[in-house]
């Protein structure tokens, strides 16, 4: 797909395994979510205590980011890979065999603190790929990570319900030694763009922060979209338990209502080619505001519980990837801090989501937390005014060429090449 000299290339192959790793990855993060009814009669709790597990796992998972990501600019990826895909292995075993909430609390946070392989992928795509054909790359990874999140729920819901919820967790734990092999013997050595410490690396994602507002703007976008995000797959569960009657298989089974995410992100990532990455943000954000509006009737119709949880994955992956391409934009050498500094806002727009999601939800029902998921998508809307220029056409970028690629930035090798460390 590339031919920039001292970059390898980016195969039909590659790019597979760089979305299906992202997706095992943060579907590591995801099981748990349409198994809460039966942890929380297992292990004797209210939903409210239970539902704290998407939260804790979130909380790692913003530690992963924080701690782990920026590390993708300072140690070979691929070795890097293959040992964080090796811990959440380690991590996803632990919860199999946890005895009581003492140890699952912790192994589900480990988990979340090494799953992050899911955003040390995709900024290697980014890398990987010409800046003509880079939204398009990014969102075929990112699409790899959304029906990661979608197959984790149902899966975890049909294995569930056939062998119990540690059946689940012993595959996930399989699935993922397998995800670090495949890394060790098929990624390309992508080497560090920088020598600097570990603490002024850290140090670096503070100050990018500070001193790019595409950042900061982005970084609001994202964690209001996965605040609503959470708020709806944290609480669904319970919704469908307590008004329909469902159980694991068929809870998991609307994870799969979500693969229109999937399509929105290869969408979005054509759109962010073509320079209109600021404009469509626009149209998800009110998409995402008439999906909550549709979800608030799904107490009482299905069809329009279904409706709305294909609207929301539509405008929540959308204004995803439209906000990773900006971001994308401001430092190629900088990518996974980037990433870091982008994701671990994004992820504490979750935590907050998945935190009130339960409460909300125990404290005034579904029409609450549906309240409560409008409210951050208008608030998102009532962001991107203060950005918005008019005609809207002068928020078009200029479309990047191929005759535009520079080189890459972190040196590129083959295993032939350089063979293996």
């Amino acid at each position: 797909m590339t031919d920039v000299p001292g970059r390898p290339s980016l195969t039909t192959r590659l790019i597979v395994l760089m979305a299906v790793g992202s997706g095992l990855s943060v579907a590591s993060n995801y099981y748990v979510q349409p198994l809460l009814p039966e942890l929380a009669d297992e292990f004797g709790v209210s939903s409210s205590v239970i539902g704290l597990l998407v939260t804790v796992s979130q909380l790692g998972y913003v530690a992963g980011l924080a701690l782990v990501v920026p590390l993708g600019d300072l140690v070979e990826r691929r070795r890097l890979l293959t040992w964080v895909t090796a811990l959440t292995a380690g991590g996803l075993a632990i919860v199999a065999a946890a005895p009581a909430l003492a140890v699952l609390f912790p192994a589900v946070a480990l988990v979340g603190v090494t799953s992050v392989a899911a955003q040390i992928f995709v900024p290697l795509s980014a890398d990987l790929a010409r800046p003509d054909q880079r939204g398009k790359v990014v969102g075929t990874v990112m699409g790899g990570l959304l029906i990661g999140i979608l197959l984790a729920r149902t899966l975890a819901g049909l294995v569930a319900a056939v062998a119990g919820w540690r059946a689940v967790y012993v595959l996930a734990a399989l699935a993922m030694l397998a995800l670090s092999a495949a890394s060790r013997r098929d990624l390309p050595r992508v080497e560090p763009s920088t020598t600097t410490s570990y603490p002024s690396l850290l140090a670096s994602v503070v100050a990018l922060y500070r001193e790019e507002p595409v950042l900061r703007r982005r970084g609001l976008y994202g964690a209001l979209g996965f605040a609503s995000f959470a708020s709806l797959w944290t609480s669904i569960a319970f919704l469908l338990k307590d008004s329909y009657g469902y159980g694991e298989a068929a809870i998991g089974l609307f994870g799969l209502l979500g693969v229109a995410g999937a399509v929105a992100a290869q969408a979005a990532g054509r759109v962010a080619d073509a320079g209109w990455a600021r404009v469509s943000t626009l149209g998800c954000l009110v998409l995402l505001a008439v999906s909550w509006g549709v979800l608030a009737l799904g107490s009482r119709s299905l069809p329009a519980l279904v409706l709305g949880i294909v609207l929301l994955d539509l405008a929540v992956q959308g204004a995803h990837i439209s906000n990773q391409s900006e971001v994308y934009r401001l430092r190629p050498e900088a990518r996974s801090r980037l990433t870091t500094a982008y994701m671990c806002v994004n992820f504490m727009g979750g935590v907050v989501g998945s935190a009130s999601s339960a409460w909300v939800y125990g404290v005034g029902g579904w029409s609450a937390v549906c309240s409560a998921g409008v409210g951050f998508s208008l608030v998102a809307i009532g962001l991107w005014l203060t950005e918005a220029r008019w005609p809207l056409r002068a928020m078009r970028h200029p479309p990047p060429t191929p005759a535009a690629a520079a080189p890459l930035e972190p040196a590129v090798a083959t295993h032939r090449d350089a063979g293996r460390p």
